[in-house]
């Protein structure tokens, strides 16, 4: 049987993805950001998965306003990075899991959530950083990976409880596959930061550090944070964190296991202009 064995949580901004890829992680700006995915670069060595299912948002590449699903599955055999008006990052293709994402389509729809299912797209930074920051610079990514896009950028947006709820029935879909696989969960996004308007560059770092806490011993509490909450103290753009609580409600303790296992925590400030946040559950 498949099983998830650990959920991942971070940033993907996009200057993160920028400084890889022009050489400059050595500088006394970058160098901090980077320091702290040095424990998870191991980390990932040591527990490479088999598949890895990424929770993102896609910033207007595979999407657009004329066609926005509030969530969408990949299912395709492979993904290209995207060229987001610069070109695409010089990054390896993304393999996909064709039969384990077709499989968890059937199982969470079935289970009343409706999914958009996505046989063809280019994969933007949302999902190409967070490869990169745990796993470096490699010629071929470690394993295939499962895209899943959640819309936080045009408003109706999914609630955080929404998103716990469904990465409930990730897990309950996932534990159902036949096939006996080492499966991570990674939520991406955020940490508080704003990019427009009078609040642009806000940072919060209690509110980030709180969120934390939460995700870590209370994530039913982190599911409960009502989306004004975010906009007023994460910034417009930290509504992204809902999609770390996919990754959280799927994890053996919420559907009555053991708690997780803290791997890993890091928080920086600056990246860019927003706050970096990491957090490393392992299933005990």
């Amino acid at each position: 049987m498949a099983r998830i064995t650990a959920s991942v949580y971070t940033s993907h901004v996009p200057a993160i993805g920028a400084a890889l890829d022009l050489g400059k992680t050595q500088e006394a700006y970058w160098q901090p950001v980077f320091k702290g995915y040095d424990f998870s670069k191991q980390w990932m060595k040591d527990h490479k998965p088999d598949v890895i299912f990424l929770v993102f948002n896609d910033h207007a590449t595979a999407f657009s306003l004329e066609m926005i699903p509030t969530f969408a599955i990949g299912t395709a055999a492979e993904y290209q990075p995207a060229d987001e008006g610069w070109g695409p990052r010089p990054v390896p293709k993304v393999y996909g899991h064709p039969e384990l994402a077709s499989h968890i389509a059937q199982s969470v729809i079935q289970q009343d959530f409706d999914l958009t299912i996505v046989n063809k797209m280019d994969v933007d930074h949302g999902l190409t950083v967070p490869l990169s920051l745990m796993c470096g610079q490699p010629e071929a990514w470690p394993c295939p990976v499962i895209p899943f896009a959640v819309n936080v950028v045009q408003y109706p947006v999914p609630s955080g409880r929404r998103c716990y709820n469904l990465g409930k029935a990730i897990r309950k879909a996932v534990d159902s596959f036949d096939k006996d696989l080492n499966v991570q969960i990674w939520g991406t996004g955020g940490m508080s930061h704003q990019l427009q308007g009078p609040r642009a560059g806000l940072i919060n770092k209690a509110f980030d550090n709180a969120f934390l806490d939460k995700l870590i011993d209370n994530p039913e509490a982190a599911a409960d944070i009502p989306h004004i909450d975010y906009v007023r103290e994460a910034g417009s753009e930290g509504i992204e964190l809902v999609m770390w609580l996919i990754a959280r409600g799927a994890m053996d303790d919420v559907a009555g296991g053991k708690p997780p296992k803290v791997a890993h925590r890091f928080y920086h400030v600056p990246a860019s202009n927003t706050a970096v946040g990491h957090l490393i559950l392992e299933n005990t």
